[in-house]
């Protein structure tokens, strides 16, 4: 009877160890949201979502006020339409603008939203076009490579100077 009640006893400690590990990975891999409150729905245009994922994060002043839910291709405009579903507690005003910003230099993209100073607030359905493109890092490093290149290919005009004392001419 005692070696049972202790099997019971492991069994069950395993069991609650499982079932953390697994609400801490869900958790971190951000697949796992135990939000209750209720949200509206928003949609942002952007131009160029870079590598924006469905359950990132929405974020001001670095508070998460929000997730994107999801993501798709207006082929009339031929923008991403970006779902976002935002906490009812934080309301914005109407001209608030969205940006697509990276946590640090290569970790996740989020949408940062910057307050505007409009006397209405956004409302579920909302659409926002006041919106900030992705930076795309191969882009931004393409950009200045190319311009090195071109600073390079440039050739350097020679000039030539005299010196007085010897008479002998230095060129540069």
């Amino acid at each position: 009877m005692q070696r049972s009640k202790i099997d019971l006893w492991v069994g069950l400690f395993v069991l609650i160890g499982a079932a953390a590990i697994l609400f801490l990975a869900l958790k971190s891999a951000n697949l796992l949201s135990l939000n209750f409150d209720t949200s509206y729905k928003v949609v942002a245009k952007f131009d160029n979502i870079g590598g924006l994922k469905p359950r990132a994060a929405v974020k001001s002043a670095g508070v998460v006020i929000g997730r994107v839910e999801n993501i798709s291709f207006d082929d009339k405009s031929y923008q991403a339409n970006v779902n976002l579903a935002m906490e009812s507690k934080y309301v914005f005003p109407k001209d608030s603008s969205l940006k697509i910003l990276t946590s640090g230099l290569l970790g996740e993209q989020y949408i940062g939203i910057e307050a505007g100073a409009s006397e209405k607030n956004m409302a579920a359905g909302d659409v926002i076009k006041q919106t900030q493109s992705a930076v795309v890092l191969e882009n931004l490093i393409s950009q200045f490579l190319y311009s090195k290149a071109a600073d390079n290919s440039t050739p350097a005009l020679s000039t030539s100077t005299t010196t007085p004392a010897t008479g002998s001419t230095d060129k540069k």
